[in-house]
């Protein structure tokens, strides 16, 4: 038996491609699963429950808060075990829990059950299948198209999530969005096969080195990293590795967290309060779900030209660029009337704004490479999910406040120059800043 086990162990798929590129795709899959818990479904089928259960918007707000927030808590835990144990039997398991938590979700009667099923998904998700753990797979695996990698990963949220408030609102009509639940916990439960037969930590540990075998000149330089240190988790020698303890004393570092903040608080804001904002300017409900979904694809299909983009330049430079148009286009909001111009606006919202989600984190793997990026990662999170579990929560109530959306436009301006400013000072530090 336990011979058996260790040949299982051992067993990996031989693929005529780069094994990097399997390991993402089952990411991907993963991610699939936990968007049924994502603010970007839940923000469009919002309407559904409240007009089914007849809770309030905020009820509804407040949860996807303390679930985004759990997540965040457990982010830095999961950040730490992607570094050592890795996804193989994380992610399987997370996705059968998961799984149980949308039968959970598809047959409550009582908010506490949408609570605790919310907050037990996403507190798992977002880390495990969305967040940090996919993110490190993908440092771990690629270096010289590293960030291409890492907007393949982040693409997979909104891309996965616009699918789903789609797949949701068609069964919606001819059944319930409860049975589009149940179809995803029935997914989410069998995605445990796959990922446990494909999911690895590093390319080390199967005998491979980033970016894979044809590389000649990566691969001997790879050798003799090993030979040297006698370790197996071995990089590009042009490849910067900084400790978590270096990284955590850069001044760069937490310019680049609170800037991600402030990004991911204005995304959740806006995010959320689309579908409402389009149906208060007189758009069916329909229409303003298909335009968060286009938002939210278009939001996708942006982050592998950033990632190609940043593979080349600067991402420091090139987010600085992304606010900027950012800020144009959300100063759009406050010029036209929503009634003629609130499609495009959001339309063009969702794909200026893909950029500044995954730039931060580009940036934090281009100034301090990947032996550590998951321990630091998992730093990050818990400010991240903050912003976005703060983001709707902040919506609802801003729009409550003034019964308008003007101020919650205003206010994500001035989060984005903020920001801007932040990135500015967010200089490459040094080792000897560091110590």
């Amino acid at each position: 038996m336990v011979i058996q086990a260790k040949k299982f162990s051992r067993w990996t798929l031989k693929t005529p491609f780069y094994y990097g590129w399997l390991v993402l795709f089952m990411g991907a899959m993963g991610t699939y699963a936990a968007t049924g818990s994502a603010q970007v479904t839940l923000a469009g089928i919002q309407t559904l429950i409240y007009q089914d259960t007849g809770w309030s918007r905020e009820s509804i707000a407040l949860a996807v808060t303390l679930g985004t927030w759990t997540a965040g808590f457990l982010t830095p835990l999961f950040g730490k075990l992607s570094d050592t144990l890795g996804p193989r039997l994380i992610m399987p398991i997370s996705s059968i829990i998961i799984g149980l938590c949308f039968y959970v979700i598809a047959g409550m009667s009582a908010v506490w059950h949408f609570y605790l099923a919310y907050i037990i998904a996403r507190g798992l998700g977002n880390p495990v299948l969305i967040g940090v753990m996919p993110r490190t797979v993908a440092v771990n695996f690629f270096n010289r198209r590293r960030n291409f990698a890492l907007s393949l990963v982040s693409m997979a949220r909104p891309c996965f999530g616009a699918i789903n408030v789609q797949i949701i609102t068609f069964i919606a009509v001819h059944s319930s969005w409860r049975t589009s639940y149940k179809l995803l916990g029935s997914y989410s439960i069998l995605l445990f096969l796959p990922l446990i037969l494909f999911m690895r930590r590093t390319p080390e540990e199967i005998g491979l080195v980033p970016d894979g075998k044809k590389h000649k000149r990566i691969i001997d330089g790879a050798k003799k990293s090993v030979e040297a240190s006698g370790t197996s988790h071995s990089a590009n020698p042009e490849d910067i590795s900084w400790t978590t303890k270096e990284t955590v004393r850069t001044t760069s570092f937490w310019l680049i967290v609170a800037a991600e903040f402030l990004i991911i608080l204005t995304s959740g804001t806006i995010g959320f309060q689309i579908v409402p904002f389009l149906s208060d300017s007189g758009y069916s409900l329909k229409i303003a779900a298909a335009v968060w979904s286009i938002s939210s694809l278009l939001n996708a299909f942006s982050n592998p030209l950033w990632g190609f983009l940043s593979d080349k330049y600067s991402p420091r430079k090139l987010v600085l660029y992304a606010l900027c148009i950012c800020i144009a286009v959300t100063t759009t909001f406050l010029i036209f009337d929503p009634r003629q111009a609130g499609i495009i606006s959001s339309i063009l919202w969702g794909a200026s704004s893909g950029g500044l989600t995954i730039l931060g984190g580009m940036l934090i793997a281009r100034y301090f490479g990947r032996k550590s990026f998951g321990t630091i990662s998992g730093i990050t999170g818990p400010f991240q999910t903050c912003g976005l579990g703060l983001g709707p929560i902040l919506g609802a109530i801003l729009y409550n406040t003034t019964e308008e959306y003007t101020i919650l436009f205003v206010s994500a301006i001035c989060f984005y120059l903020i920001a801007a400013i932040l990135f500015l000072f967010a200089k490459r530090p040094t080792r000897i800043n560091a110590l």
